[in-house]
C-alpha cells in the first residue's frame, strides 16, 4: 500500500499580507492613548484637578517612550507612524503643559504668564518641526548619542517641576504667591531649552549588555513602584537628576568632538543656529 506523504502547511500569501498592517497598529495605538493622555490633562486642569493632569502627561510621557520602541521591535517603522508621533507629541508635551501652567498659575502672573504659555507651545512645535526636518541627514555616529536641545518629554517635565513641588509643599507656595511671575520665567527658560541645539544624551542610542538586562529589568520596577507609592518626590529627582545631566552631556560632547576634531561651535547650539540649508534638506 503506497501512502502518499504529507505535505507541510503551506503559509497563506494572502494572510500573511493581512496580517502585517495589524502589527503595525499597536505603535499607532500607543500613539494614539498618549495623545488622548494630552487632552485628558488640558480637561483636568480645568476642572482644578491638578495632581491628575499631571499624571496624564506623566502617562503620555510612558506611552510616547514605549511606541517607539514598539515599532522599532515590531518592524513596524512607517513615515505615517512618525508624523503621528510628531503630531501627539505637540498636543501632549507643548499644548497641554502650557494650557495647564496657564490654569494652575500663569494666567494670574500678568503679560509674563501668558508670553511664557506662548514661548513654551511655539518651542515645542519649532523644535519637532526641526527634529522632522533634520532627523534624516547624515551625521557622525557619535553625534548620533545626543539629541539637539531638551526633548519635548523631558521638556513638558522641566515645565511641569514648579508644580510637582507645589503638589508637594502647596503651603509654603501659597505664602509666595507674589512671586508666581518666577514660574513664567522658568516656563521661558525651559522654552529655550527646547529649541536651542544644545546636546542632551539619547537614550535611543543606549545599548545594554546581556549581563545588565535583570538589573535593568529590576531598577525599572522599583522606578514604577516608586512612581505609584511617592509620584510627586519620584518625579521632583527625575526631573532633578535630568536637569544635573544637561552640563553633564555638554562635557562629554566637547570632549567627543576634539577627539574626532569637530569644528562645531558650542556657541551656535546654543543659541540654536542652524542654517537654512540645512533645514531645507531631508536627506
Amino acid at each position: 500500500m503506497n501512502v502518499k506523504p504529507l505535505k507541510p502547511p503551506q503559509a497563506n500569501d494572502d494572510e500573511a499580507e493581512n496580517a502585517a498592517p495589524l502589527r503595525k497598529l499597536l505603535p499607532n495605538l500607543m500613539t494614539l492613548v498618549a495623545l488622548a493622555a494630552g487632552i485628558t490633562a488640558i480637561q483636568l486642569a480645568f476642572d482644578g484637578q491638578w495632581d491628575r493632569a499631571v499624571i496624564a502627561i506623566v502617562i503620555a510621557a510612558i506611552m510616547d517612550a514605549l511606541d517607539g520602541a514598539t515599532a522599532r521591535l515590531l518592524n513596524a517603522v512607517s513615515e505615517f507612524g512618525a508624523q503621528l508621533d510628531s503630531l501627539s507629541d505637540f498636543l501632549a508635551f507643548g499644548v497641554a503643559p502650557a494650557l495647564v501652567l496657564y490654569a494652575w498659575v500663569l494666567q494670574e502672573s500678568g503679560p509674563i504668564g501668558w508670553i511664557a504659555m506662548m514661548a513654551y507651545a511655539a518651542a515645542c512645535a519649532l523644535r519637532l518641526a526641526r527634529f522632522n526636518v533634520t532627523q534624516h541627514q547624515d551625521v557622525p555616529k557619535w553625534k548620533k548619542e545626543f539629541f539637539s536641545g531638551v526633548p519635548a518629554p523631558a521638556g513638558a517635565g522641566l515645565a511641569l517641576f514648579p508644580m510637582i513641588l507645589w503638589l508637594q509643599f502647596p503651603h509654603f507656595f501659597e505664602q509666595m504667591a507674589s512671586a508666581n511671575f518666577l514660574v513664567g520665567i522658568w516656563i521661558l527658560m525651559v522654552a529655550a531649552l527646547m529649541v536651542s541645539r544644545i546636546p542632551t544624551w539619547s537614550t535611543k542610542q543606549l545599548h545594554l549588555p546581556a549581563k545588565m538586562t535583570m538589573p535593568a529589568l529590576a531598577a525599572a520596577a522599583l522606578m514604577i513602584a516608586a512612581l505609584v507609592q511617592a509620584p510627586w518626590p519620584t518625579l521632583s529627582v527625575m526631573a532633578a537628576t535630568y536637569m544635573i545631566c544637561i552640563p553633564l552631556a555638554v562635557r562629554h560632547f566637547l570632549k567627543l568632538q576634539k577627539q574626532h576634531e569637530d569644528t562645531e561651535d558650542l556657541a551656535d547650539l546654543a543659541i540654536g543656529a542652524a542654517s537654512y540649508d540645512d533645514l531645507d534638506r531631508k536627506d
